[in-house]
């Protein structure tokens, strides 16, 4: 989205989006049932999962609904309840998630379950390490989501290339870029051991959308790799049947998009228009989430192998819905709605 309010608001709204969704309000959200959403039945019991960058948000949405569909989740970040990450924020941790994870299988009667690993991405020792306790405990990974980021404390959303610190600038990159390339390094030997593996690249934009420049120069760069990291994963795994695409929510209302960037609840979200009012299209994190088990459980999923997808699209594909029953398309909207325009209307939009 560009940058229209002031020079850092809406990417850094945007960004903030992806990995937000307080722990109160996903939870709150894990109890709203199983109507419009896909799995639900336990489709996915016996399938092993590891969402790496699962602390907060789009992350902990999708290892939810994932043990809700009745996949065992390992779920990975660097805040626990005993350590806090540069990111920090001290309310969301893996374990949070890990439990929301096991109570969602328990509502939905899958049996789906959660599991904690405080992991730093950036150490391939502690990657390995995990991949090694998921093969002793599990013996199979069927599903690899790279959803790891925090990044959007270092990027000066304001500065030029050359005038963004370039320690802070390298840091966004290794967060972004870096950390999916050590746990895919690891975690793909122990996927490929079963046909149908599914690795799901996270990122913030469509292929289409982040064709534009989405400034900071740093911030693009780490937003256009996950999509072209699933192109090319997508060729590498072909030989072993299994399935490579990269995944973005749309404007996500997050823990940090509704404390901290419009000071309001998902209870009124709403009078967030009023800042900016095209965060009319905005959806909760569980939509993705929606969207990640819909592909997990389609048996021809391979037809998206190396394709941009979105929680928008994939719900006009598979008839998901986000938790108020509607379905926010927000990259077709913010590609077609002039961003510039001080009045929003959703209409046919979600």
């Amino acid at each position: 989205m560009e940058n229209r309010q002031r020079p850092d608001t809406e990417n850094a709204q945007r960004s903030a989006g992806r990995n937000g969704g307080a722990e109160t309000d996903v939870a709150r959200q894990a109890e709203t049932g199983t109507a419009g959403q896909p799995g639900a039945a336990g489709g996915l019991a016996g399938k092993v999962a590891l969402v790496a960058g699962a602390t907060r948000g789009a992350g902990r949405a999708m290892a939810v609904e994932l043990g809700r569909a009745g996949a065992t989740v390992y779920v990975t970040g660097r805040t626990t309840r005993e350590h806090t990450s540069e990111v920090g924020r001290t309310r969301e941790t893996i374990e949070g998630t890990a439990e929301l994870v096991t109570a969602a299988g328990a509502e939905a009667g899958t049996g789906g379950t959660g599991i904690a690993v405080p992991t730093d991405h950036l150490e391939p020792e502690q990657v390995r390490a995990l991949v090694e306790r998921i093969e002793r405990e599990q013996s199979r990974l069927d599903i690899l989501v790279n959803d790891i980021w925090g990044g959007d404390v270092h990027v000066e959303w304001d500065k030029k290339m050359w005038e963004h610190d370039l320690d802070k600038g390298l840091r966004v990159i290794r967060l972004g870029m870096e950390s999916h390339i050590v746990t895919s390094r690891f975690a793909l030997p122990l996927l490929i051991r079963n046909p149908g593996g599914l690795v799901v690249e996270v990122t913030d934009g469509t292929d289409e959308y982040n064709r534009r420049y989405r400034k900071p120069f740093y911030y693009d760069l780490a937003k256009a790799a996950p999509l072209r990291m699933a192109r090319a994963l997508a060729e590498e795994l072909k030989e072993y049947d299994c399935t490579a695409l990269c995944l973005t929510p749309g404007w996500l209302r997050s823990e940090a998009m509704l404390d901290t960037y419009f000071k309001v609840t998902e209870d009124d979200w709403m009078a967030g228009c009023k800042q900016n009012p095209h965060f009319a299209i905005s959806e909760t994190p569980t939509f993705v989430g929606r969207a990640l088990v819909a592909l997990a459980s389609d048996p021809e999923v391979v037809r998206w192998n190396g394709a941009s997808l979105s929680s928008g699209g994939l719900a006009q594909e598979y008839g998901f819905t986000d938790v108020d029953g509607s379905a926010p398309d927000a990259w077709r909207y913010l590609t077609e709605v002039d961003q510039e325009s001080e009045t929003a209307d959703v209409t046919g939009y979600r």
